[in-house]
């Protein structure tokens, strides 16, 4: 028995191309030491190939790496002088072309390199495992396991863990825990059977709609429009998603299928349809050749019209009627109308949808294990809101199969073949008192396996402790502990449970949940944090303020005061921020404007319950950080204005890879008045080596005028929203344990609040002037408008500290109330007011 613990201190990847570099980049954003391996350059230095593919990821969007400057911690190898480099590596994934022979050629070179203890991996989409192990030396197969990761491997949740027969089990339980906690996978166990569950399943799907769009004579565009969010799936939909991932690869995927799968029910769809092969042919390979199914002309957007055999401007769209039926809440009236309505696009859909039933249901028992992991397999992977078998269940699990059947039998479908005799079964209620009303493969006692035939239950080792709330199938309810006490705005709960890790009662740590859409932040949730704090430090041990839905919070917002100027419901303060999330800071100004929703307190000229908002939201960032228990913020998703300014005032942050935090206030015409321009200030001071703040401060000063937003959790370290201790999290589903953990460790310590800064230098008469130097510069050369320059100089009033004398020392207060005349001095101006007004208005910022 191996007792020893498996540790990965350095990685290698072998191949630079699109994915390989890529799955270099995510290690690395993980903090493992990374070689990256590619084919020697025939001229100049060995290494020049790898090093123009490290090189190609700091300019690509969206990013690979968390911050540019980690692509220099990714060391360059070719295969001709660096093979030594592998003995030291712990984890060796393999990612070049998906050619049989390439790969066995490489297996050969690089096996006498090998630490014995080392794991390899294939990144293969879709060749045999079983096959590919045959290559690799029989003593070290027991290592040898298939890892296919998605593109891109930053974003895209799921990574396919495919066994060889060799493949030793405590080795494959060691690997998922990896790839779980360090890389933050979801983890499908995977048959070696082509093309695995994600790519089979919707590689199928695409040929399904490819074949129904001819069917019912529909264009490319208007297939998109179909097939993305109106069916809850990404804005990619069918064939974008196609460019994206290349017509080559998609292609050669499919030729897999048709050269592996020659006795599926469904092989005679397995063919690269002539159009897709025709592009190819003339080099149209996507998005990497900025032509395929769509290109770019200009600003214009231009579709490939099959009838014409050329590109024209694409203006297809969903037919009314279709996006109203789609709007419908329930799925089992959406897909009945879907079925009944003679329109082509219902009956395109409707197609679809039943294809894709049936070719599930029927393959399910030979490429996973159980429904479970076929749903998840195309959520994490292909981005899919529900899975097919999740989708089917909510639908009616008896009517659409039924409804399957009969098409079968009128020869719709694009095959005859019956649907397995399990189907039938799960349409049959539970006998569980508990399921008795469920139909459908998904229940209580776990997901149906048909080689098991039975319910199998989630995965039991032991990383998954780690997922408190692990990602949620259909009809399953997370019950978020006890509560503790319950507004309208929040709510304050524990777990309760056996005292021992994270996660149970008698760790004493109560946790804090927003209850506003988009956790936006307002007067009641304002009390509600200020109860919560009551009670913590009356009762509890530790706070962590933590989101049972991303994001954290998408800012201020003086609903609450609105209201209480006029009669009437004030507009939505966030209709559309968060189909926004991953935008550039200019898009954080629309967030920014909407999560305020001003417009009503602006017009009536009444700003005196605005600025007692601002003086509350002051005092709960104090009392967050003067607490006398540690509060701890667990931030997954957006963190803007406001939201940002209680993370900067909690003890601890444990953030996501994933988060995306800033301040960006400035783009509607005003300033962070919530502390964070105070607590910039303080870091500042803090941080100086020589006594002068102003070297840091005018770099938080850039930050906040241009209102950026940090694209990563370790972005926000480098532009000072997070600080160097805080801790980022790699899987959003580890986030509230782990902080609960660092809430636990600050407890632990005899936690002590920090003494109030009653002795802050500031920048100065001399900080402002030189930034206004700046500014009157970048004004001149007509970068910013006349109120651009206004904004940045009360910013740089209030982060300088205000006309001093550099060096002179003020307290937080004073920053404070520095912040909050500033904020009032901009609302009162007809410029910021006309910012606000017209972003809320048009979606958009304007420039006056």
């Amino acid at each position: 028995m191996n007792n020893h613990k498996f540790v990965v201190r350095k990685a290698a990847v072998l191949g630079a191309g699109v994915m390989g570099a890529q799955i270099a980049a995510h290690l690395i954003n993980a903090n493992i030491e990374t070689l990256l391996f590619e084919l020697p350059a025939e001229k100049g230095d060995p290494n020049d190939n790898v090093i123009k593919a490290i090189e190609n990821l700091k300019k690509q969007d969206p990013a690979p790496l968390s911050v540019p400057a980690r692509a220099a911690s990714i060391q360059p190898a070719n295969y001709e002088q660096n093979l030594e480099l592998l003995k030291d590596c712990d984890i060796v994934i393999e990612a070049i072309a998906e050619r049989m022979d390439l790969k066995r050629a490489l297996y050969e070179k690089i096996a006498p390199y090998l630490a014995e203890h080392a794991i390899f991996a294939s990144n293969t989409s879709g060749l045999s495992i079983n096959k590919l192990a045959q290559a690799f030396p029989e003593n070290l197969r027991h290592r040898f396991c298939g890892i296919h990761f998605f593109n891109p491997p930053r974003y895209m949740h799921l990574a396919e863990l495919i066994a060889c027969t060799e493949s030793d089990a405590a080795m494959l339980n060691d690997l998922e825990a990896f790839l779980v906690t360090c890389l933050g996978k979801g983890v499908i166990r995977a048959k070696d059977t082509p093309n695995f569950i994600a790519n089979r399943i919707g590689v199928f799907s695409m040929l399904a709609t490819m074949h129904h769009a001819r069917e019912y004579g529909l264009g490319f565009d208007v297939v998109d429009a179909l097939t993305g969010p109106l069916i809850g799936r990404p804005k990619s939909a069918t064939f974008r998603t196609a460019d994206v991932v290349g017509l080559d690869i998609l292609a050669h995927v499919i030729e897999t299928m048709r050269d592996t799968l020659a006795n599926d029910p469904w092989h005679k769809y397995y063919a690269v349809p002539g159009w897709l092969q025709g592009l190819i042919e003339t080099g149209a390979l996507g998005q990497k050749t900025k032509r395929g199914v769509y290109r770019k002309a200009g600003k214009e957007i231009h579709v490939l019209d099959l009838a014409r055999k050329e590109y024209v401007l694409s203006a297809g769209v969903a037919d009314d009627d279709m996006k109203e039926l789609l709007r419908q809440k329930n799925p089992a009236g959406k897909l009945g109308a879907l079925r009944a309505n003679p329109h082509p696009q219902a009956q395109f859909l409707w197609a679809i949808f039943r294809d894709l039933f049936h070719y599930c249901a029927v393959h399910l028992n030979a490429i996973a294990d159980n429904a479970r992991d076929l749903d998840f397999a195309m959520r994490w992977g292909f981005g899919w809101n529900e899975g097919p078998f999740e989708t089917w269940q909510a639908a009616g699990w008896s009517d659409i199969t039924g409804w399957i059947n009969e098409d079968i039998a009128a020869g719709k479908s694009m095959s005859d073949v019956s649907l397995p005799d399990w189907v039938r079964e799960m349409g049959q209620s539970a006998s569980q008192a508990a399921d008795r009303d469920i139909q459908g493969v998904h229940r209580t006692q776990g997901s149906y396996s048909p080689s098991a035939n039975s319910f199998r239950h989630r995965s039991t080792l032991p990383v998954y402790r780690r997922q408190l709330f692990p990602d949620k199938l259909l009809g399953e309810q997370a019950q978020y502990g006890t509560t503790l006490f319950e507004t309208d705005a929040v709510r304050m709960w524990h777990i309760p449970g056996k005292s021992g890790s994270a996660g149970t009662a008698d760790d004493g740590v109560a946790i804090l949940s927003f209850k506003s859409k988009m956790h936006t932040i307002g007067s009641d949730v304002l009390d509600g944090v200020q109860q919560a704090l009551d009670e913590a430090e009356r009762n509890w041990r530790a706070l962590v303020i933590w989101q049972t839905e991303p994001p954290f919070s998408a800012g201020a917002n003086l609903q609450k005061a609105t209201e209480r100027l006029k009669s009437g419901e004030p507009p939505s303060a966030l209709t559309v921020l968060a189909k926004k999330l991953r935008k550039t800071a200019q898009s954080a100004v629309l967030k920014a404007a909407r999560s305020l929703n001003l417009a009503d307190a602006l017009m009536a000229g009444k700003l005196a319950e605005v600025e007692a908002m601002v003086a509350q939201f002051q005092q709960t960032s104090q009392d967050l950080r003067y607490s006398m228990i540690p509060t701890v913020a667990a931030v997954d998703g957006l963190a803007l204005g406001g939201g940002c300014e209680f993370v900067m005032h909690c003890d601890r942050t444990v953030a996501t890879l994933e988060s995306y935090i800033g301040l960006v206030e400035t783009g509607v015409g005003l300033i962070p008045a919530g502390g964070g321009c105070k607590e910039l200030a303080l870091r500042a001071a803090q941080e100086t080596i020589d006594g002068d703040p102003f070297p840091l401060l005018k770099n938080y000063f850039q930050s906040v005028a241009t209102a950026q937003l940090a694209k990563s959790g370790e972005q926000a370290k480098e532009l000072g929203y997070l600080r160097r201790a805080d801790q980022i999290v790699m899987n959003r589903f580890e986030l509230l344990y782990v902080a609960k953990a660092n809430a636990i460790a600050l407890a632990e310590a005899g936690y002590r609040p920090p003494l109030k800064a009653r002795s802050i230098p500031v920048a100065g008469s001399t900080g402002i002037a030189t930034i206004k130097g700046m500014l009157v510069n970048m004004r001149e050369g007509n970068f910013i408008s006349e109120h651009d320059y206004l904004i940045g100089s009360k910013l740089a009033h209030v982060m300088c500290g205000g006309e001093l004398t550099p060096g002179s020392l003020v307290d937080e207060n004073w920053f404070l109330e520095l912040e909050r005349a500033a904020f009032i001095e901009l609302l009162a101006t007809e410029k910021t007011q006309a910012r606000v007004e017209h972003t809320l208005k048009t979606g958009k910022p304007l420039r006056n």
